[in-house]
């Protein structure tokens, strides 16, 4: 039995002793291993969190969690970076909130609702510029203001309407604006126009292929391109004239072998027939003298280098009686050498070819 107990004491002891060494290392501060530099390889760390990491390339300050490396790639929040040196694909939406500065930008498309400020002509290149220019779709058709290269030219789908005030010029020189035409146009095929003020033409004329003017003859036609006059008015065959004479006087009537009549109220007043023959219709007053067939006859208010008639009665003048043409009684011939003893003239008793005749007025001797 004493042994037994030496035994179970010196157990007990024991296991006190292991319990003071065990509690005395517990208390024992920490050992602080030595780590020289580089001295830690990657396969000696696996998970846990390094703070305040620091390297020549990086610094990490960071309060939260900022960058995700997954297989499908790094994800961070926000970026700032002064400068990206190569090329970007960007898969998917751009937001930019500030400014775009760029030596070339080409797009395949491009939808923008901002102010357009630029230092430098908007260009077009290719080796084919037909088709392109200004686009507007999303409303009925498409509206374009666009370069038909076919024709050199550019070309509108829609109305240009420029402000009041505003006109269209070539080579600095106004041609059209809001109410003129400018001073430099002189060539138009114009069809139709308003009320016409201060018209000044020169040059050939053409009115509804009626009215003409022949600036190299000086005349004016009205239904002749070809006018026989200064002013001429044709109608089928028959033309009208007024013109001058060699011996500087004017004439007025017809270049053909129509007659010609002069009317007042519509009413025919003189007629003049293709060969000349006129007749004076209804009253015809005469302030003057008038010589028909002579050119002297101031000392008498008419006179005539013929034979006269009035009333059906034939007067003439001769040196006998007729022996030839036919006369009506009452006719009566003037002796032209009257002398003493014989007779004034003769008078018809009889109507014939010539008649008979019998004088009359016996001349005292």
């Amino acid at each position: 039995m004493e042994q037994l107990d030496k035994d179970i004491l010196t157990v007990q002891n024991g296991l006190k002793a292991a319990a003071d060494a065990i509690s005395s290392i517990a208390k024992a501060p920490a050992i602080v291993p030595e780590m020289v530099d580089r001295s830690i390889s990657g396969n000696k760390i696996n998970g846990g969190k390094i703070t305040n990491f620091s390297s020549n390339g990086i610094v990490d300050t960071s309060t939260v969690q900022n960058v995700r490396i997954t297989d499908e790639g790094i994800t961070v929040p926000s970026i700032t970076t002064p400068e990206i040196n190569s090329a970007v694909t960007v898969n998917g939406e751009l937001t930019v909130q500030g400014t775009i500065t760029a030596s070339k930008l080409h797009v395949d498309e491009i939808s923008a609702d901002v102010r357009n400020e630029r230092t430098s002509p908007l260009e077009f290149k290719g080796p084919s510029l037909a088709g392109k220019g200004l686009i507007w779709t999303g409303k009925n058709h498409t509206r374009q203001f666009t370069f038909q290269e076919n024709e050199d030219r550019l070309f509108s789908s829609e109305n240009v309407d420029l402000l009041t005030g505003k006109q269209y010029m070539v080579d600095n020189n106004p041609v059209l604006s809001l109410d003129t035409i400018g001073p430099t146009v002189h060539t138009s095929s114009l069809r139709r126009v308003g009320t016409l003020e201060n018209l000044q033409t020169t040059g050939h004329l053409n009115v509804d292929n009626f009215i003409f003017w022949d600036s190299d003859s000086m005349r004016l036609g009205i239904g002749t391109e070809s006018p026989n006059g200064m002013v001429s008015v044709k109608n089928l065959e028959h033309e009208f004239v007024i013109d001058y004479t060699e011996d500087l006087q004017y004439k007025i009537g017809t270049w053909t072998s129509t007659g010609l009549k002069i009317v007042t109220d519509d009413v025919e007043r003189i007629t003049v027939n293709g060969v000349g023959q006129i007749t004076l219709h209804d009253r015809v007053n005469i302030n003057g003298r008038l010589g028909i067939g002579v050119n002297n006859f101031n000392d008498v208010d008419i006179s005539t280098a013929g034979p006269v008639k009035f009333q059906n009665k034939k007067f003439e003048v001769s040196n006998r009686f007729p022996t030839s043409g036919s006369y009506n009684q009452g006719d009566i011939v003037w002796n032209d050498t009257p002398a003493p003893t014989a007779y004034v003239g003769w008078v018809c008793t009889r109507t014939g070819a010539p008649g008979d005749w019998k004088p009359f007025g016996a001349i005292a001797e």
